[in-house]
């Protein structure tokens, strides 16, 4: 169960047997069944979280109307960081979109990990750069392209979201209505 884990954190941090097995202690794990919230707007969001298996989907209301921001897939972690560090209510939602199993770490448990093996505090700051470059990733892909380059780039980089998501939480994710999806496809699949 924390193999993987173990793994995602090695990529920036090398850790002692007793100090991965501190970390283990701080844990929680939880299942969560297909469609259920983990977070609503409203709530604060108490934990950064590791997909031991499983998706997550990240979205926003707008006039009502869902809008998806991103998709979580095992061996990566989430959190809503803006309520996550500062306490207020979050602004979205975070649903599952398969039976999903996390690894949570609670606010408090992060800071005393940090206090007690320093070098976690290299790898919050890691994972806070990364969470930077994607939202910038996705914000540039967002006001500089198309909707169908848009879709041509999810298919390159990220394959395994149509896999796995359903068309429409695919649209809203490109920031298209689900009619200019197929139009989209039935385009490509007519230019080969």
């Amino acid at each position: 169960m924390f193999e993987p884990i173990e793994r995602s954190i090695s990529r920036f941090i090398n850790l002692e047997k007793e100090e991965f097995d501190f970390f283990k202690t701080l844990l929680t794990k939880k299942n969560f069944q297909k469609k259920e919230l983990i977070l609503r707007s409203g709530q604060i969001c108490r934990n950064v979280y590791f997909i031991n298996s499983g998706c997550l989907r990240y979205f926003y209301l707008v006039d009502g109307e869902e809008k998806t921001a991103q998709f979580f897939f095992e061996n990566s972690w989430y959190t809503d960081y803006e309520s996550f560090l500062s306490g207020d209510p979050s602004e979205n939602f975070v649903d599952v979109i398969e039976d999903t199993e996390l690894l949570c770490l609670e606010k408090d448990s992060l800071y005393k990990l940090y206090s007690e093996i320093p070098k976690f505090e290299r790898f919050g700051r890691m994972m806070a750069e990364n969470a930077y470059l994607g939202i910038r990733h996705r914000t540039k892909t967002l006001t500089n392209l198309s909707a169908e380059e848009r879709y041509v780039k999810l298919i390159k980089e990220r394959p395994k979201i149509f896999e796995r998501i359903p068309q429409y939480y695919i649209a809203s994710y490109l920031n298209i209505q689900p009619q200019s999806l197929s139009r989209i496809r039935k385009k490509l699949v007519t230019k080969g």
